[in-house]
């Protein structure tokens, strides 16, 4: 234990001469608080949260680092406009919103594709067995999230997008509506999709389906520029300490279960079920042709995003489609690439 405390210490002081080098030649001074707006699921963050991954790198320069539960990207774009916060967790529906309206903030981080832990569920006592069963029936979603994309994008398959009445709700007040029995259906992530599910649910279709026909959906996190690009070496730190939670979770994933489901209020064995049911991507996975790309090489996300901008301005969510320009800047793995630097040295 003594050698691992030591150990910390030590890296933690091979990077302050670099860090207040950078202070000292780009910043008149190292901020005193980091906000960092994050959703309650289990993924990298978490767990890099629960192992103080994060804040105990940023103790030593006097730095406090919050953490803010926002339920949806939906508050975390308001929270980042008015620079309350610095970095948001969000689907990557509401990363796009926020692109198009002109919100100085990019995507410097994939947490998690979306799969099993993002599904539609179907009451039980509506007796609804197949997707065209669901014509004439109440969906209820939240509107401009990966969860709406996903479902917009399967009722397309099935050429029902007329047949249904889609429902905009929070989360919470989709469990609340399951409850009064005034939906048939919900297309929703977890932890409510558990809660729903457990309360006479049954998933008819899971984001993870819509993968393989070529419907991506992801978590993202989404950095205000005023703070990325004046405090780089401090946004790698941050990325460092989420991919360390990534790979506790690669070495240990019953340990990584266990740790953040007392956070979540749900047992270990649905914490590891919910982490299971979505892919998270290496850094060699990410900095790809496949994912971000990096400085030499453009990725595909950027089609993703491009995809999910013309849905939503479909939607009426947005009014201006971002250029390919635009979304190639709102993409910048530069400190991915900084983080293993990092990591390296």
């Amino acid at each position: 234990m003594l050698f691992t405390i030591m150990g910390l210490l030590i890296s933690i002081v091979h990077y302050l001469p670099d860090i207040f080098s950078v202070a000292s030649n780009q910043e008149s001074h190292l901020p005193k608080e980091i906000n960092i707006g994050y959703l309650r699921v289990p993924n990298d963050e978490m767990i890099a949260i629960e192992k103080k991954l994060i804040t105990q790198q940023f103790e030593p320069l006097g730095i406090k680092i919050n953490f803010l539960v926002f339920d949806s990207g939906v508050e975390a774009n308001k929270a980042l406009a008015a620079a309350n916060i610095d970095f948001a967790t969000m689907g990557i529906t509401n990363g796009v919103v926020a692109l198009s309206k002109g919100l100085d903030v990019e995507l410097i981080w994939l947490h998690e594709l979306l799969g099993t832990n993002e599904a539609l569920v179907v009451k039980e006592n509506r007796r609804i067995n197949s997707f065209e069963e669901l014509k004439g029936k109440t969906i209820a979603t939240t509107f401009a999230s990966t969860s709406h994309y996903s479902l917009k994008k399967a009722l397309e398959l099935h050429d029902m997008v007329k047949d249904v009445t889609l429902l905009d709700m929070k989360t919470i007040d989709i469990a609340a509506a399951w409850k009064r029995d005034d939906v048939d259906a919900a297309y929703t992530w977890d932890p409510i999709l558990t809660t729903i599910t457990e309360d006479g649910g049954e998933t008819l279709l899971s984001s993870k389906d819509l993968v393989e026909e070529g419907v991506v959906t992801a978590n993202v996190m989404i950095g205000r520029k005023g703070f990325t690009h004046r405090y780089p070496k401090l946004t790698a730190m941050i990325l460092k300490g989420i991919m360390q939670g990534s790979d506790y979770y690669r070495e240990s994933p019953e340990q990584a279960a266990e740790l953040v489901a007392a956070s979540l209020e749900i047992s270990p064995e649905i914490a590891l079920m919910q982490m299971s049911g979505t892919i998270w991507l290496t850094t060699d996975e990410l900095l790809s042709k496949a994912y971000l790309g990096n400085n030499s090489l453009e990725g595909d996300f950027n089609q993703v995003i491009a995809e999910i901008s013309a849905f939503l301005k479909q939607e009426k969510e947005i009014t201006k489609l971002p250029s390919a320009v635009e979304i190639a800047d709102f993409v910048n793995a530069s400190y991915i690439e900084k983080a293993l630097e990092v990591d390296e040295s």
